[in-house]
């Protein structure tokens, strides 16, 4: 018998779905569609043709073939770290089975100069992690396992079983009234009087008896004054910072010479454009910039301090450009982003560079290109009421300059004694390479620019 079918339904088609449903791991296909496909054909028996009716039970299941149901659970790598990094310390901020939000951080990457923040990729849940907490991790290391667009279960709610019914109170019986007594017609009897006499004490005599105290419990070892102790673990940044300054004293010849700096002409400048600059400028009018544009020009004088010493060819590198690094204290310790090509700034310039690098650095944003090179630094201890102090170079730069806090002093103004703001000023310098001549005048020269700014102006 020959039979030739031509299929009006679906057959060939859903089976190949069929097929490609059974390929796939999505686990949205779990949900299904059932029918019936019917297809009819011809047959031919002894020169007859007869019509044969066919059915077929079929199901399809609806999917999706795209990146993100195929791969639901994802893996998260460590960023990659600056070429002066290798490596780093994790903290996690999340556990397993947190819900994250997209953006959201989920480990902070300690390293020696600053912290990486890894956000997650997707909103979902933390499937696994793959660092423990304090481990090291390279750039690419896989980190944690994150379910996308995954919900925490929704914690069951207690079932709070309703209250039961108060039992219906019990039928009280009819009260039945007491049998009238009779009124009494006659007085009762007096008790009779002891003849005995009655044994009496004085009030004085009698003494309060004290309540019972109770025992306070005392625990053992809490006596006063008692001493202990606890450690916590050093930081990659603290280990870091360490580590350089201890190297930066073994290799600098350092030496430290000091000055003191009026700071009345200054103030008054403030004072009196303070609120002109704001306006104009969306920013307030500090010090600091005052003194990173001295140091500034009294660098392109002396090019010495901005110099470095090569060790390996043993080379004077000069370098044509200035960029100042701004030492600020964080609560993960010191960091020093760099301000770059100061010589051709003006003081807003500065002041705006200023507080973009401040509010990274309190916000834990600052990036380690936000750091890298430097040929001089600004340390202000003033700001935590610093009087005086030796400030340590920071390696490989060759000089350091120290700034401390506002004082009125009595100062000698022209045959007077006058009570004037005075800070004192520290220069550090690598005597390897910058001489005491140099040293001084650089000093010297941050010194006439701060107390009249029109020294500058005038390029005197």
């Amino acid at each position: 018998m020959l039979l030739l079918s031509r299929s009006r339904g679906l057959s060939g088609v859903l089976g190949r779905s069929l097929c490609a449903l059974r390929q796939g791991n999505c686990n949205l296909g779990r949900r299904s569609l059932s029918g019936v496909s019917r297809s009819q054909g011809l047959a031919y028996t002894n020169s007859s043709k007869l019509v044969v009716n066919t059915s077929s039970v079929f199901s399809v299941r609806y999917f999706r073939i795209t990146a993100v149901c195929r791969n639901d659970v994802i893996t998260i790598n460590t960023p990659a770290f600056a070429e002066s990094v290798t490596e780093g310390d994790v903290r996690w901020e999340k556990a397993v089975g947190d819900t994250v939000a997209e953006d959201e951080v989920v480990c902070e990457i300690e390293t020696d100069k600053t912290s990486v923040q890894v956000p997650s990729p997707a909103a979902g849940v933390i499937e696994a992690l793959l660092v423990p907490d304090g481990g090291k991790v390279e750039g690419g290391t896989p980190l944690f396992k994150l379910r996308k667009s995954g919900a925490a279960p929704a914690k069951a709610k207690p079932t709070v079983a309703p209250p039961a019914a108060a039992p219906a109170p019990e039928p009280v019986a009819a009260a039945v009234a007491p049998p009238a007594e009779p009124i009494p017609t006659t007085m009762p009897p007096v008790p009779p009087v002891s003849t005995q006499p009655i044994d009496t004490k004085p009030v004085s005599a009698v003494k309060p008896t004290a309540a019972p105290v109770a025992a306070t419990a005392v625990e053992p070892g809490a006596s006063k004054g008692a001493r202990s102790e606890h450690r916590v673990k050093m930081n990659r940044m603290r280990q870091r910072i360490a580590q350089r300054l201890k190297e930066s004293q073994n290799t600098c010849a350092m030496l430290t010479t000091f000055n003191e700096i009026d700071m009345s002409n200054i103030q008054e400048m403030r004072a009196r454009h303070r609120d002109s600059f704001q306006k104009k400028h969306n920013l307030k009018l500090g010090f600091m910039s005052a003194f990173v544009k001295a140091a500034a020009v009294a660098l392109q004088e002396q090019p010495i301090v901005n110099a470095v010493i090569d060790d390996t060819t043993k080379e004077m590198v000069y370098r044509d450009y200035v960029d100042i690094s701004v030492a600020v204290a964080t609560p993960r310790g010191l960091v020093v982003p760099v301000i770059r090509n100061v010589e051709t700034m003006n003081f807003a310039d500065i002041e705006r560079i200023i507080n973009e690098l401040g509010e990274k650095a309190r916000k834990n944003e600052l990036a380690i290109e936000d750091m890298d090179g430097g040929t001089f630094t600004i340390s202000n201890g003033g700001v935590f009421g610093s009087l005086f102090g030796t400030p340590i170079i920071n390696p490989p730069q060759s000089a350091i300059l120290g700034m401390h806090g506002i004082f009125d002093r009595p100062v000698a103004v022209g045959g007077k004694v006058e009570v004037r703001p005075m800070m004192y000023v520290a220069l550090t310098y690598d005597h390897r390479l910058i001489d005491g001549r140099e040293a001084v005048t650089f000093l010297r020269k941050i010194k006439a620019v701060v107390e009249d700014p029109r020294v500058m102006l005038l390029d005197l």
